[in-house]
């Protein structure tokens, strides 16, 4: 019996110039989503970190359907986790001859994406097939139209009924000071 193994595709950007810790807080919000979803998600993710993840979801993406001739569409995020790279030291001057030490950290953003099981696929696809509201709503109101139309008279239209004038809003008048009024107050 042959097991046949899901290919697990992988993406890593190495040195990559932010800290390891805010890169962190970006990939938890990908980890298990699909590919699409995981895509919005960083396109409205407001830091910095979630360009440099967004670039190695895309080529993890691209590896998977170059190299594995899988659908991109298909895809989640099974896994996505930062490591520390090596840490650039500098130094800044700083009063009285002393020196103050800065750390302008690294890190290596690695991105695992893996086709998504047929149960979950059938599932994200039942969705994508289901009309909208709307469309459903709107479907729904003209099929229902003919008939209500063939059954009722003809209800007035605007240009036959009367219409109401609607109130004009009003607004505060200003006197100008005439010699009566000076005089009352």
């Amino acid at each position: 019996m042959a097991t046949t193994e899901t290919p697990e595709v992988r993406a890593q950007a190495k040195w990559v110039r932010t800290s390891a810790r805010k890169a962190r807080l970006v990939t938890e919000h990908i980890r298990g989503r699909s590919v699409p979803e995981a895509r919005a998600v960083l396109a409205f993710t407001p830091r910095a970190a979630a360009r440099e993840v967004e670039k190695v979801l895309r080529s993890a993406v691209a590896n998977a359907e170059a190299n594995h001739g899988l659908y991109g569409e298909d895809l989640i995020v099974t896994a996505a986790y930062v490591d520390e790279g090596p840490t650039l030291k500098r130094w800044r001057a700083r009063a009285r001859g002393r020196v103050a030490r800065i750390r302008k950290r690294t890190c290596h953003i690695t991105v695992l994406v893996a086709p998504a099981p047929e149960s979950q696929r059938s599932a994200e696809q039942s969705k994508r097939r289901r009309p909208s509201v709307r469309r459903a709503k709107s479907e729904t109101a003209a099929a229902a139209a003919p008939a209500a139309t063939e059954t009722e008279p003809a209800a007035e239209t605007p240009e036959t009924a009367e219409e109401t004038p609607k109130p004009k809003r009003r607004t505060p008048v200003r006197r100008k000071k005439t010699e009566e009024t000076e005089k009352e107050s």
